[in-house]
């Protein structure tokens, strides 16, 4: 089967990343795991970021993310430096702009589908009624509604990870990052996550980050990041991204 990428918007990058580096330790111990990282990301497209285990790949999203800080560079989100935010609207520009899907769930285990789903919109303080609407139209449109009052201990990996899908879709957000997505899954089940999260970045628009070692499923991604020992070594668009995806 062949699906169409959407395309990109060729305005100003939703993302970048301008010679950004990411020291751990300080003298001459300090471990460098970035190294003058440049990166932009378009609205809409799906970009693998694709390397080693140590080569700096999660480290890139996490700053992507603004879940870390560079150590010197910027972070640039819809052209504005993120250095620049206090604390308190960095968290809420980050509850409000990003998704996350990691591959261990992080999901409270004794919560009900319902609560684990909710909580980002708890945070942002929306109102119960319209929390429910977002939470159960979020859960519907992973197929997982009949769960919402099932405890996530006693879901499948499968179902847990949409119930995690669902909790990145809940904040309506640009840019959702995924870090192994499938990790954790068989092969069927994996297959199924990596279709719902290419469907909602088609069919909805939405910018898709995806940390993986797995080929095949970068390259389902409209362009391929590798990152080399703390360095981009590569982020030309994959040979099928001018034309179709194929699957």
């Amino acid at each position: 089967m062949t699906i169409a990428p959407p395309v990109p918007d060729p305005g100003q990058p939703i993302l970048q990343a301008v010679g950004v580096t990411r020291a751990y330790g300080r003298g001459a111990a300090a471990f460098q795991a970035l190294r003058g990282v440049d990166l932009d990301i378009r609205k809409g497209e799906s970009v693998a970021i694709v390397g080693k285990s140590g080569s700096g790949k999660s480290t890139l999203m996490h700053l992507l993310a603004l879940l870390d800080r560079p150590t010197s560079g910027s972070v640039l989100v819809e052209g504005s430096d993120a250095a620049d935010l206090r604390t308190r609207d960095l968290n809420r520009l980050r509850n409000a702009t990003f998704g996350f899907v990691f591959q261990q769930f992080f999901l409270t285990a004794g919560q009900t589908v319902f609560d684990n789903v909710s909580l980002p919109l708890m945070i942002a303080g929306v109102p119960a009624r319209e929390r429910r609407r977002r939470t159960m139209a979020a859960l519907d449109a992973l197929g997982i509604a009949d769960k919402a009052s099932n405890r996530a201990v006693d879901l499948s990996g499968g179902q847990k990870q949409r119930v995690v899908i669902a909790r990145a879709l809940v904040g309506e957000p640009a840019v959702i990052f995924a870090d192994e997505p499938t990790g954790n899954l068989d092969s069927s089940t994996g297959s199924q996550v990596e279709d719902i999260l290419f469907g909602l970045q088609r069919d909805r628009g939405i910018t898709l980050v995806v940390v993986t070692h797995d080929r095949e499923l970068a390259a389902r991604c409209g362009r391929s990041v590798t990152i080399v020992d703390g360095v981009v070594a590569d982020a030309s668009p994959l040979s099928v991204a001018s034309g179709e995806v194929a699957r």
